[in-house]
């Protein structure tokens, strides 16, 4: 694959949930530029196959596998896939997020599972089976993409805000936890961000989508919604040698929005 910056990962081994679209496939095409082997779990199967083939076109090494990540056996499955696709796994990058929004009384109890399932529990399950590989690896670290609803509170947010809150204490915890591995732990918290999850979010407010990201924009200083690949540029120092003295932070990437 051409590369355009400092190769920072090259011959890396890299697990990636939720690089199908948005802020994940970012961060699968970048890390692969970076000279990453990289491994896509996500449970939209054409949007990975789509990443890979972005990846591959490019001469990069990229493998698909659909998974569930709030199924402990669908990700047991593919663990174990990107360790024989790629002899071991270095990085671990949790994406992957369910979009639930409302107020308590909109939501029902499948809405927080679902919520809690991938955003909470799919994290917890990467993690663990994937702690084998990164104990046997020279530099492991691992990488979560929470978002500024981990620490503000948001009208009609509470389950998103409440599961991402939930990621940011996690990551902290296990910081803690893999620190005598030497397993770095830290988590990349966006801001606003054009995805097609912002489609989504524009969707559900039943908004006009100009007036919505103009609105958004008008949060930060900088006074525009920031892109995927900024937030997978934040996410690519905290998984490179670069933040080896770093672990258990948070790495804000919203314009000043909540400074």
């Amino acid at each position: 694959m051409k590369k355009h910056g400092k190769e920072r990962l090259i011959e890396k081994k890299v697990f990636i949930t939720g690089g199908a679209s948005g802020i994940g496939r970012a961060i699968c095409t970048l890390f692969a530029q970076e000279g990453a082997q990289v491994f896509i779990a996500d449970i939209d199967t054409n949007g990975g196959l789509e990443t890979t083939r972005l990846i591959t076109k490019r001469d990069g090494v990229a493998n698909f596998q659909k998974t569930d990540v709030s199924n402990p056996q669908s990700v047991l499955e593919s663990i174990q896939a990107a360790n024989d696709k790629m002899g071991g796994i270095d990085i671990l990058v949790n994406d992957a997020a369910a979009f639930v929004f409302g107020t308590v009384e909109q939501t029902s109890p499948e809405d927080w599972e679902r919520v809690f399932g991938v955003n909470v529990l799919g994290t917890v399950h990467t993690v663990k089976e994937a702690l084998p590989y990164l104990r046997d690896s020279l530099s492991p670290a691992i990488v979560n993409i929470a978002s500024v609803s981990s620490f503000i509170a948001q009208p009609a947010f509470i389950p998103y805000n409440t599961s991402k809150g939930a990621l940011l204490q996690l990551t902290r915890c296990l910081a803690m936890d893999l620190a005598d591995d030497g397993i770095r732990v830290n988590c990349v918290c966006p801001g606003s961000i054009y995805t097609p999850a912002t489609e989504r979010h524009i969707a559900f407010e039943k908004a006009n989508k100009e007036d919505f990201l103009r609105e958004a924009g008008e949060g930060s200083f900088l006074k525009r919604v920031g892109k995927p690949e900024e937030v997978a540029y934040a996410a690519l120092f905290l998984a490179s040698e670069e933040a080896s003295f770093i672990t258990g932070t948070q790495l804000v990437v919203d314009g000043g929005a909540t400074v």
